[in-house]
């Protein structure tokens, strides 16, 4: 009954670490084309 607890509890938290890298990269991308829409304007 523990393995199992802690077999589920260890694949919740790599999906969770998956989908938290890919909103951080999500975001560096977005501040990054900003960023090139600001230099294009100047």
């Amino acid at each position: 009954m523990i393995r199992k607890f802690l077999i589920a509890a260890t694949l919740a938290a790599m999906t969770m670490t998956a989908a938290a890298c890919n909103t951080v990269r999500g975001v560096g991308e977005d501040l990054e084309s900003a960023a090139d829409a600001v230099d294009e304007e100047t």
